[in-house]
């Protein structure tokens, strides 16, 4: 079982709204910080930016691109973090990947835990 799995990804029009959930198994989310990167189209492999991000269970850094549209919640009792995402723009296309590790920051690394990632794509 993997230790994060990402869901509700999927095609939206320009203007629309998605949630993402992050399911963790075998650990507690809520010990980490934990976040929300994505790896957009013209990104290099292995690089990806930080979206949103939960310190010490405060919502943290918000990414300047997603600011007042994207936000970011965490659900203890069902070990889920959450990112809804609203007014949805072509930019936005990206696969996003939930993380936690103890201290996590604004580009990719090899975190402790690391999603699979899940598909948005925005059309026009």
């Amino acid at each position: 079982e993997l230790p994060l799995v990402e869901s509700g990804g999927g095609s939206v029009q320009a203007g629309g709204s998605l949630r993402l959930t992050c399911t963790a198994s075998g650990f507690t989310l809520g010990d980490f910080d934990m976040a929300w990167y994505r790896r957009r189209p013209e990104h290099d492999p292995g690089e990806c930016e930080l979206v949103l991000k939960i310190d010490d269970g405060v919502p943290g850094y918000v990414n300047p691109f997603v600011r007042g549209r994207f936000t970011i919640a965490h659900d203890s009792a069902k070990n889920q973090l959450y990112l809804q995402m609203n007014n949805l723009q072509q930019r936005d296309t990206a696969v996003y990947y939930c993380a936690a590790d103890e201290f996590l920051f604004t580009g990719c690394r090899p975190y402790k835990y690391f999603g699979q990632g899940t598909q948005v794509t925005v059309y026009s």
